[in-house]
């Protein structure tokens, strides 16, 4: 089922880059229809209002925002794999946040992850590249923060944080939508991305967590962001820069490394790892 979970979200790449809407426009469409995909499956949410949910929500909301307009400005490998970090982020925080510490391994592997980014803008960029690199590195920032707040809540489950992000996002996104010439392919084009490449997934990878091992989670998902440039090339032939994949290689070495350490001498940890982007 994870499996699913990790080919569907792998689409966001190449739908993106085929729309020709505004990054706005699709964030809005996408988590309004996510939304209802979602609330079909919860039917009765639990709002807390605590902070972590608010503060989840929050993070959810500016990690969609920049991750598909890093999608629109730079490759979707370098947008996928810089948002990637999130697992790295999460370990930096984590120690004044929740209060767990570092394994010796999180250094190590934010050694690799620190020249990985840097190899990622060595290539020849353009302004938009450039800037599309920095809203995905952002994007992974955000990731991290939705997941710390995630764990930190006693009192409500994450799917109503999935939930209320996206309700938060189709709020901001939708007057773009509005206001936007939609061609008949991008209607097509949303209703996956908000059904199948979105929605849905998020019931499945809720539902197939608690089944399967940490060690699993780890390995699927780290198929995400190869499958998800994989597709792109074959779709649209658009390629990396050579500078990008190998930081790339380290960014995925690093996450895998990491995690699988990890798992080994730790409780399962409940983090999302790059499905909403």
């Amino acid at each position: 089922m994870l499996l699913i979970c990790v080919v569907l979200w792998s689409t966001s790449g190449v739908l993106i880059k085929q729309s020709t809407l505004s990054a706005l426009a699709i964030v809005g469409a996408r988590s309004a229809i996510a939304a209802i995909v979602l609330l079909f499956f919860i039917r009765r949410p639990r709002w807390t209002w605590s902070l972590p949910q608010i503060g989840g929500a929050v993070a959810y909301l500016v990690m969609v925002l920049c991750f598909v307009q890093a999608t629109q400005w730079t490759s979707a490998a370098n947008a996928i794999l810089l948002q990637y970090t999130a697992p790295i982020w999460v370990a930096l925080f984590s120690f004044w946040f929740l209060g767990e510490r570092p394994l010796p391994a999180d250094y190590a592997a934010m050694g690799l992850i620190g020249v990985g980014m840097l190899l990622f803008f060595g290539d020849a960029l353009t302004p938009a590249g450039m800037a599309g690199n920095i809203l995905a590195v952002l994007a992974g920032i955000a990731l991290a923060w939705m997941t710390l707040f995630m764990r930190k809540q006693k009192d409500g489950s994450t799917l109503e944080t999935v939930l209320l992000g996206n309700l938060l996002a189709a709020a901001v996104g939708l007057p773009a939508l509005v206001t936007s010439q939609v061609q008949p392919a991008d209607w097509a084009i949303l209703g996956f991305l908000g059904v199948f490449q979105l929605g849905l997934p998020f019931v499945l990878y809720a539902t197939a967590i608690r089944s399967i091992s940490a060690i699993e989670t780890i390995l699927l998902s780290c198929l995400e962001p190869i499958l998800n440039p994989i597709l792109v090339f074959f779709v649209i032939g658009e390629t990396p820069g050579r500078m990008a994949l190998m930081g790339g290689a380290l960014v995925l070495a690093a996450v895998l490394g990491r995690g699988l350490v990890a798992a080994r001498p730790r409780k399962r940890e409940s983090s999302i790892h790059s499905p909403a982007s």
